[in-house]
């Protein structure tokens, strides 16, 4: 069995798509309220409970979010996507099920405004404590004379 179909097999019963970019890069896209439940398949059945990073990008219509899992038992890097919306962008937290994922999930909140509901410390992590609350940098709204006149005040 091929490691498409091993992932397709563990991810049944959920909506997904599944493809192979190149050697040892797999995607697999999932709705947005199914990701912590193909997460959780994933660490138990392909051992991807290692958190290389978390993407987010402001695509204009919604929040893409990518979460690039290390699995040795596939020896790939499988990226899972999802999509929220940019008007209010809120998905279920993977710290319970990946710990490590703390920082990243911090990070996009920060930049994004994205809130991962049950994240235990959802604390700045980049932006100073005094930054206005709904202002993310990484937002395609968000000008940069704005974020010029807030850091350097001119």
């Amino acid at each position: 069995m091929s490691e498409l179909d091993e992932i397709s097999k563990i991810l049944e019963g959920i909506p997904h798509e599944v493809k192979k970019a190149r050697e040892r890069r797999i995607f697999v896209q999932v709705p947005s309220d199914k990701l912590w439940e193909a997460v959780r398949r994933l660490r138990d059945n392909v051992e991807a409970q290692h958190v290389v990073t978390i993407t987010g990008i402001d695509t204009g219509e919604n929040i893409e979010l990518l979460y690039h899992l290390w699995s040795p038992k596939v020896k790939s890097l499988i990226t899972v996507r999802t999509t929220v919306p940019r008007d209010s962008p809120s998905i279920r937290s993977i710290v319970d099920l990946i710990p490590g994922a703390t920082l990243y999930e911090r990070e996009v909140h920060d930049m994004l405004g994205v809130n991962f509901i049950n994240h235990p410390n959802l604390a700045r992590l980049l932006l100073p404590e005094d930054w206005p609350e709904n202002l993310h940098p990484l937002r395609k709204d968000v000008k940069l004379e704005e974020l010029r006149k807030l850091i350097f005040g001119r």
